[in-house]
This record gives C-alpha cells, structure tokens and sequence, in this order.
C-alpha cells in the first residue's frame, strides 16, 4: 500500500469506529455557544457552526439578539442548525398513542453578523510557533502557488482572487496542526482553473451544496495524504476523520464517497508535491 492508500484506509477505520466532533485547531475563539442560555452546540451543528468560519463563539436567533437590544446587520445570512423534536401520533392497528422523532431545523446568526449586542471579550492565547522543516520546504515545492495571507484569524481560499488566508501560526494548537490546516487550504487551491480546474472550486458552489461538501472531502482528505507524506498524520488523523465524517453526515451519509474523493485528493497532493503538474478536471 502506498502512503494515500494507508491514509484513506486509517481514515476509514475511524469513521466506522465513530469519531468525536471536529474541533478547530486554533485558538481566536471557544467552541460555538448560544450567547443567551450559554449552552455548547453539539454533534453536527457543531460541526457546521465551526464550518461557518466566524471568529466568535456566540450565535443566537434573530429574535435572541432583538431581546438583547440588538439586531442583524443588513444583508447578513442566518446559518441553519438542526435539532430532534418529538411528534405524537395515534397508531393505525391499536390506537395507542405513540411518539416518533422528527428532524427539525432553526436558523442562528453569530454574534459578529449583529451590532448593538454586549459580547463577552476573549482571550486569545499565544504559543511558540516553531516552523517544520519538511512541511514548508513542501508548501515551496508547490508550483504556480497562490499567496499565503495572514490577516485574520480564519482559514479559508479565495478561488476569484487566488490567494489562502490562514490564522496566525501562534494561535494553532501546534505546528503540526497548522501545516493541515495550510494544507487543507492548499488542497482547494489546487482546484483553481490555471491547475487541475475542479469544478469544486470552479464551478462556484454555495455552501451546503453536494458539490460543495464533496469538495471539503478533497480538501481534507489531500491535506491527510500531505500530514502523511510528511511524518505530520499522528497528531491531525482524528481530526481528519471527524471533518470528514461531518461533511458525510451533511451530504448523505455514505462512507463510500470518500473512495472517490480520495482520488481527487491524490491528484491535489500530487500537484502540490510537484510530482504532476499536469492540468485537468475530475
């Protein structure tokens, strides 16, 4: 088996163990909360609230935030989250009264995307950042690269302008953390229409989209094959799996999308490793 079989086949362990939720491997912010009752958000909604790429922890509902003398900036998008409700229901056979779960979903709105609202102050806490040698003489190696940023903390890329930002590297949990998430955005990067031109990133897809989630897949998955070419996979394969497990769960719950993702990722590990540069769709 080569390294990318290894790491698919690592990943796939996990997943059918169950992982724990994805957790953001930088610090800038607490898990996401509700600003009102103060409750941690679990399970998926965790998940896609972390996704949301917002620097604060507290959400609340449009009708929380006007309690509290608020209001939602104009033009922002609510974030749908989803929970279980109870619905009763008489049996057809023997009449009794029985009780199923239904799948429900609300829309929250981060605390940053209203004004008016007093915000708890957080304190953001800094670490040595020590660089990794093999990990940046591969971020190097990558040809025809995009800028890497630094200007706020969040982790995301811009296919229009073809540049990655990423949050300060003393922020992260530990340098290795750091590198998977540089090579996460990497991985989308590689998408761009002057590289492979995956339509995951061409074709401009909104979030929460197939298409969209398929292309989290790539991208996490092309950043474990690069943990994992560079000695780096111990410290982010749990992480891995839970992300990837999270955009399962999001797209339709089948384990087996990630064979097909992985040979997407294989493709953007390659280019970035610089051992194809050749250019090409999925």
């Amino acid at each position: 088996m080569n390294v990318y079989e290894i790491i698919t086949s690592r990943i796939i362990e996990k997943l059918e163990q169950g992982t724990a939720p994805w957790t953001k491997p930088w610090t800038g912010g607490e898990m996401p909360r509700n600003l009102i009752t103060g409750k941690v958000y679990r399970g998926i909604n965790l998940f896609l609230l972390n996704m949301a790429n917002y620097t604060s922890p507290y959400w609340l509902t449009f009708n929380q935030c006007r309690g509290k003398g608020g209001c939602v900036k104009a033009g922002q998008k609510a974030t749908p989250i989803v929970y279980w409700n109870l619905k009763e229901y008489e049996d057809e056979e023997t009449g009794d009264k029985k009780k199923a779960p239904i799948l429900r979903y609300y829309n929250v709105f981060n605390a940053e995307q209203c004004e008016g609202l007093n915000i708890p102050q957080l304190e953001q806490e800094a670490r040595e950042f020590t660089p990794i040698e093999v990990c940046m003489a591969t971020v190097a190696a990558m040809p025809n690269s995009p800028e890497i940023r630094h200007g706020d903390q969040k982790a995301y890329y811009v296919p229009s302008a073809d540049y990655v930002n990423m949050p300060k590297p003393e922020t992260f949990c530990s340098a290795e953390e750091y590198y998977a998430v540089l090579y996460h955005e990497l991985t989308h990067a590689t998408g761009h229409s002057s590289r492979l031109n995956r339509k995951g990133i061409t074709g401009h897809n909104s979030f929460g989209t197939s298409d969209y989630g398929k292309e989290e897949l790539i991208a996490e998955m092309g950043a474990a094959f690069l943990c994992g070419c560079t000695g780096i996979e111990n410290r982010t394969i749990d992480n891995s799996a839970a992300y990837v497990q999270g955009w399962i769960k999001a797209i339709k719950e089948d384990k087996k999308i990630v064979i097909t993702a992985a040979a997407a990722a294989q493709k953007a590990a390659d280019y970035i490793l610089n051992h194809n540069t050749q250019g090409g769709g999925e």
